[in-house]
C-alpha cells in the first residue's frame, strides 16, 4: 500500500466523480482506515474550497463512509482549464508525494489535457488514470498511446474499465484456473459457444451528450465486453502480475477477429420505443432530450468474434450489450457441446451443460442433467449455485485502490485498447455504409423480435 500519493481529479465538479469516484474512495477509506491520501479536486467552475468540501462530505455519506472524511478533511479545490499546461503545471506542483491525475473528463479533453502534459515538469512516479473509451478508433487510440508515451512509462498509465473489477475478474480466472474439473475443458474441444452479455433496464438517464455519439458498440462492447472476454479466453498466466496478466489479455485481443470476416451478417443493432418498465413510461429513445435522431445512435448490439488460436478456433464469441431491456442480466455463459452419446434407456433430451457467471452480484451457475428423483430413468435439469458475494469494495473503490498502489494489473495496456478499436472497426464500418438494419424494440421486452434468445 502507498501511503504518499496526492489524488487529483480532473472534472472534480462533474456527475462522474460525485456519482462514482467520490463514494467509492469513501468507502476505500472507510474499509482502510490506515491509508492515507491526500485529495485536491479540479474542475472549470468556480467552487470554493468549503463547497468541494461539502460534495465530498456528501457524496461519502452515500456509501455509510462518512466517517472516512476525516481522513482527507483538509481536501481543496482549484478552478483550472486542464487543456492548459500552467494550469496542470500548478496543480502538479502543489502535490506532495506522488501525483495520480484522474482524467474525469470527456474523452476529447483527457487526450488535449495530455498533449498539454507534454509541455509540463511531471514530477517522477506520477499516475495518470483515463477513462474508456480511449481514442474515437485505431488511429487516435495509437495517438493517444504515442503521447502518453512520452509523458510516463506504461506501467503507469491507467487505461480504467471498472468492469474489470478484482473480485469479478479474479472469480473467473479463480475457478477456471483452480479447478482441475475445469481447465481442462475450457476449449474448442468441449466449448461450443460463449456469450457476454451487459443488458440494462434503465434507459439513456440524461446521458445523451456523450451516448448518442457513442452508442452501445462503443460505450459497452468496444469498451468493456471485449477486456472480460479477453479474461475469458486467455492462455495461463504464468502469474497475476501485471506484466503477465496484461500480456496474456493483449495475446487474445490480437488473435480476434469478427466471425467469418463478415461484419454485416456477425451484427445486429437496434433501438428502444416508448414502453414501460416496472410502470415508469420510457419515451422512444429518439425523442429522448439531447438525441439528434439523424445520428442513428443504437441502443442495442450484438456482435459475434473468433479467437483465431489454437484454443479457440471455431467457437463463436457472442458480446452483447443494450438499455431499456425488460431484464438486467450481466453474465458470462459457456455453453459445453452434447454428449456423443447416451445410453439407450435414459429419457429426456439431454442438454448441453451451461456454466453461467453472473456479474455484480457475482455467481456461478452450473446447469447440468441429473436423474429425476421419480423416476431414474427420466433426465431433469438441475442447477447448482454458488454464490460468490459482491466483493469487498465497489468496482470503482477497487479501480482506485490499483490507482493509489500503483498496481496497473487490472487497467488496460496501451495495445490492448488498440486492438478493441481494431476488432470492432468492421462493424462500424457496414453500420456507417447502411449494411445493417437498425431494428427496433419497445422498452420493457428481452429483444427486439427475430433476434436470439441467451
Amino acid at each position: 500500500m502507498t501511503a504518499d500519493t496526492t489524488l487529483i481529479i480532473l472534472g472534480a465538479s462533474g456527475d462522474l466523480t460525485a456519482r462514482l469516484l467520490l463514494p467509492a474512495l469513501g468507502q476505500l477509506l472507510a474499509r482502510e482506515p490506515e491509508r492515507r491520501v491526500r485529495l485536491h479536486g479540479a474542475g472549470v467552475d468556480d467552487w470554493s474550497d468549503d463547497r468541494w468540501r461539502d460534495r465530498v462530505r456528501e457524496s461519502f455519506a452515500t456509501t455509510d463512509s462518512a466517517a472516512a472524511f476525516a481522513a482527507i478533511a483538509e481536501t481543496a479545490y482549484s478552478r483550472a482549464d486542464i487543456t492548459r499546461p500552467e494550469d496542470l503545471q500548478a496543480l502538479l506542483d502543489r502535490a506532495e508525494g506522488r501525483p495520480a491525475l484522474y482524467f474525469a473528463v470527456p474523452p476529447a479533453v483527457a487526450a488535449a489535457a495530455c498533449t498539454a502534459l507534454s509541455s509540463v515538469k511531471i514530477p517522477e512516479g506520477t499516475i495518470l488514470a483515463l477513462e474508456k473509451p480511449f481514442g474515437s478508433d485505431a488511429a487516435t487510440a495509437t495517438e493517444l498511446n504515442e503521447t502518453l508515451a512520452h509523458l510516463v512509462p506504461e506501467e503507469q498509465v491507467f487505461r480504467v474499465d471498472h468492469f474489470l473489477g478484482r473480485s469479478t475478474v479474479l472469480n473467473l480466472l479463480g475457478v477456471r484456473f483452480a479447478n482441475r474439473l475445469v481447465e481442462p475443458v475450457w476449449s474448442a474441444d468441449d466449448i461450443a459457444s460463449i456469450v457476454i452479455q451487459y443488458d440494462e433496464s434503465l434507459g439513456l438517464e440524461g446521458r445523451a451528450g456523450y451516448y448518442d455519439h457513442a452508442g452501445a458498440l462503443i460505450d459497452m462492447i468496444q469498451s468493456h465486453l471485449l477486456q472480460v472476454m479477453a479474461f475469458a479466453t486467455m492462455e495461463p498466466p504464468a502469474s497475476l502480475d501485471e506484466r503477465d496478466l496484461r500480456a496474456a489479455t493483449a495475446a487474445v485481443l490480437r488473435a480476434t477477429a469478427i466471425w467469418n470476416d463478415d461484419p454485416a451478417a456477425s451484427s445486429r443493432r437496434a433501438r428502444y420505443t416508448a414502453g414501460e418498465i416496472e410502470g415508469r413510461h420510457f419515451p422512444s429513445y429518439v425523442d429522448e432530450p439531447g438525441v439528434d435522431p439523424a445520428r442513428d445512435t443504437e441502443t442495442l448490439a450484438e456482435v459475434t468474434v473468433e479467437v483465431r488460436n489454437a484454443r479457440w478456433q471455431g467457437v463463436p464469441i457472442t458480446l452483447r450489450s443494450g438499455k431499456a431491456l425488460g431484464h438486467a442480466d450481466a453474465e458470462v455463459i459457456v455453453r459445453f457441446h452434447p454428449v456423443r452419446h447416451l445410453p439407450q434407456g435414459f429419457r429426456g433430451d439431454p442438454d448441453p451443460t451451461i456454466l453461467r457467471f453472473s456479474l455484480g452480484p457475482d455467481t456461478m451457475t452450473l446447469e447440468m442433467n441429473v436423474n429425476s428423483g421419480a423416476d431414474p430413468f427420466e433426465l431433469e435439469r438441475a442447477d447448482l449455485v454458488a454464490d460468490l458475494g459482491e466483493g469487498a469494495l465497489k468496482a470503482y473503490a477497487e479501480v482506485l485502490s490499483g490507482i493509489l498502489d500503483g498496481d496497473a494489473m487490472l487497467s488496460v495496456r496501451g495495445d490492448a485498447a488498440v486492438e478493441c478499436w481494431r476488432i470492432v472497426q468492421p462493424v462500424l464500418d457496414a453500420w456507417r455504409a447502411g449494411e445493417v438494419p437498425m431494428d427496433e424494440y419497445p422498452a420493457g421486452v428481452s429483444a427486439p423480435e427475430g433476434w436470439p434468445q441467451h
